[in-house]
């Protein structure tokens, strides 16, 4: 999956052209029934975010309310109403990787990077969040970034990989 751009950079042109897609998932997908989180899936891979006025747009297309779309939207951590960076990074905050170093490397990227928990770098480069569990308990402590996982990672490892991104 490609990484969004954030759609505030787009023209008019482009988010009626990103709207139009989206139009079209919904067509696609609207009757099959519980498509709602696959659609919102799909327009937030096409649009980069769930703005509100998306979801809006969504909820109509979908002849369902606001509120079902929104809840959905807020309840699933994948979905996001704010742009995101080019890449994630999602430290591994479960039992083995904090009990291995993951704080430490959480602390190093807030001050590094210069970002809270769940939020994007200024140069719109990464969004940093963290997970309770990635699955590679053997490899801790553990990072994504994107969809790749780096292992038994440390400051001095965290460095160079950010290096490549």
């Amino acid at each position: 999956m490609s990484a969004a751009i954030p759609k505030e950079a787009l023209s008019q042109e482009e988010k009626e052209r990103a709207y139009a897609q989206i139009a079209n998932v919904v067509k696609q997908y609207k009757h099959k029934k519980d498509s709602l989180v696959q659609i919102l899936h799909l327009a937030q891979e096409i649009y980069g975010h769930l703005p509100l006025e998306l979801q809006q747009f969504i909820a109509k297309e979908m002849n369902i309310p606001l509120s079902q779309v929104s809840g959905v939207v807020s309840f699933y951590s994948f979905f996001s109403t704010v742009p995101r960076g080019r890449h994630t990074i999602r430290v591994c905050l479960g039992t083995a990787c904090y009990v291995r170093g993951g704080k430490k490397i959480v602390e190093h990227l807030q001050n590094k990077l210069q970002v809270e928990l769940g939020g994007t770098t200024e140069d719109g480069n990464f969004t940093f969040e963290v997970a309770r569990c990635i699955g590679a308990c053997g490899l801790a402590p553990a990072l994504m970034i994107d969809d790749t996982v780096y292992k038994q990672v440390n400051v001095n490892k965290l460095d160079k990989i950010l290096e490549q991104y």
